[in-house]
């Protein structure tokens, strides 16, 4: 797959737009735990189909240190028992939001995030729902390509 425009001609063109939702995505991240927000931004990714973002994400949380036995299972946290009860309800939250066109935000869906997040803790992990949303929206639009370090033989 070949990107249609590089991300630094994005961002040349336009940036003002990496600037707001940097400081968007900077300010919605306070008082969450960095592993819970990195888990967040790829379920996120993953169904919206970031590739890009997926693989940004997941270096990321390997370097602030989580496992990479967790990243494994992500894509099916409801099934496995490696995911605090906090972070179970942050994934939830996100699955339910990045697929908000598809299905109505229930009371069950609130009240299963709510128990676990202070109000404040949830503005802001909605805020970073958001602003995950919008960067995968446009690293597929422009098809960014990860920055891969693998060779083919």
């Amino acid at each position: 797959m070949k990107e249609r425009l590089a991300r630094a001609c994005v961002y040349e063109l336009q940036p003002a737009l990496l600037k707001s939702l940097a400081v968007f995505d900077q300010t919605v991240r306070k008082g969450l735990e960095p592993k819970l927000l990195h888990l967040v931004k790829i379920r996120t990714s993953q169904i919206n189909g970031c590739a890009f973002c997926q693989h940004m994400h997941a270096q990321e949380a390997r370097h602030d240190g989580e496992q990479q036995e967790r990243l494994d299972v992500l894509a099916s946290w409801a099934e496995v028992a490696v995911f605090s009860e906090r972070e179970r309800a942050a994934l939830r939250w996100a699955e339910t939001l990045a697929r908000i066109a598809q299905h109505s935000v229930h009371d069950e869906d609130y009240d299963a995030v709510a128990a676990y997040f202070n109000e404040q803790e949830l503005v802001n992990l909605t805020g970073m729902i958001m602003a995950i949303n919008a960067w995968n929206r446009l690293a597929i639009s422009f098809r960014f390509q990860p920055d891969f370090q693998l060779s083919f033989n």
